[in-house]
């Protein structure tokens, strides 16, 4: 049995448990084996692995305080417009909601509905003909969890909300996803890149024969833009330039957001 086994698994790339299940139900047959790997879209996923996949779609799922959002990516846009690629991603962010990881390999061998993640995504790639790849997958478990997926399906958001409705998360997101903030809060900004962003702008100023006396007081200003640009309570609101994030949010705090985009 283990000769066969790693027989099957040099021949077609598939997985030690998989050759084995394929053994056990073929009854020892080596070529049926192999044929219920091919059918089940194992050793076919496998020889299109090397292929890279740049496309696919983000999807999220929620239930209450807690979510879950997927990436997967195909090898064409065709492919990630297709129903059954799309009903595969939002398999896996249901999975995800209840694998309750944001530990990619971890997730890859959770079981959701008898049978594994990463065996699920094998058997798509077999049955769609690309190489399907799941990239990334993030758990967050909080307060009022809201998403949004942009309309071409690439770009998603997750937010957890502290003291706000549904609503405003669901705006925050849209938000997240337009202006793409880098950080939460200041403190999450590495001194050395403020520092290095400093010294750029006051040799810049200098150059351009700013007294000195003023540009300390320019490179500040520039800093606060520095900050405005990337961290989401200081971002000008999307659907309200007259307000911020924070003066939106009022009383309301977002304590996390994710934001997959496809290829980024």
């Amino acid at each position: 049995m283990m000769e066969s086994i790693k027989k099957l698994r040099e021949m077609t790339g598939a997985g030690m448990m998989d050759v084995k299940k394929a053994l056990a139900d073929a009854e020892g047959n080596e070529e049926k084996a192999i044929a219920l790997l091919r059918e089940r879209g194992i050793a076919k996923a496998v020889k299109k692995g090397d292929r890279e996949a740049k496309e696919g779609i983000v999807r999220f799922a929620v239930d209450g305080n807690r979510g879950a959002i997927v990436e997967v990516n195909s090898e064409t846009d065709f492919v990630a417009r297709n129903s059954d690629f799309q009903a595969l991603v939002e398999k896996l962010a249901q999975a995800a909601l209840s694998a309750k990881t944001s530990d990619l390999e971890t997730f890859k061998d959770f079981s959701f509905e008898g049978e594994k993640v990463g065996e699920l995504v094998a058997a798509a790639a077999g049955k769609i003909g690309e190489n399907i790849v799941l990239s990334r997958v993030e758990y967050v478990e909080g307060h009022q969890l809201a998403g949004y997926i942009h309309s071409n399906g690439k770009i998603g958001v997750l937010v957890d909300l502290e003291g706000g409705d549904e609503a405003k998360a669901k705006d925050v997101a849209l938000h997240v996803a337009a202006e793409r903030p880098q950080f939460l809060t200041r403190d999450e900004v590495e001194t050395g890149d403020i520092d290095k962003e400093r010294e750029i702008l006051t040799n810049k100023a200098l150059a351009e024969g700013k007294p000195q006396q003023i540009v300390e007081k320019i490179v500040e200003g520039q800093i606060g833009k520095f900050y405005q640009e990337r961290v989401l309570p200081e971002q000008t609101f999307v659907k309200d330039n007259s307000l911020t994030v924070s003066k939106y949010l009022g009383d309301a705090k977002v304590k996390k957001f994710v934001r997959f985009e496809v290829g980024a």
